[in-house]
């Protein structure tokens, strides 16, 4: 399987897991807070598996980064939470240093 395939898994269940946090009450709900331990198990699971071909510096700026800008986008669709320039300025300059990781080690 693609390695970039493996990160894309982890870094959808790591949003996944992230946002059942919310949902979970502070642990307080069982079903979301199994969706916590299973979403985040899962996720550094496959992080595991992509981490065998690719950098770690590459792998994780990859996953933090998109994790952070989907995680927050959730939050705005599903959690109404505000939008604002700031937000977007984060957004935009967690892919722009997510990009300069990447190109300063572009072969693996």
């Amino acid at each position: 399987m693609n390695t970039y395939l493996w990160l894309a898994m982890a870094i959808i269940f790591e949003v996944f897991g992230s946002s059942m946090l919310k949902v979970s009450n502070g642990f307080k709900r069982l079903f979301p807070a199994i969706g916590v331990i299973v979403g985040m198990g899962f996720a550094f699971y496959f992080l595991s598996i992509a981490l065998k071909t690719l950098p770690l510096g590459n792998a994780y700026a990859i996953w933090s980064g998109v994790g952070t800008a989907l995680t927050t986008m959730i939050g705005i669709l599903f959690w109404r939470e505000k939008i604002n320039w700031k937000k977007v300025v984060g957004i935009i300059c967690i892919i722009a240093g997510v990009v300069v990781i990447r190109l300063s080690n572009p072969g693996h």
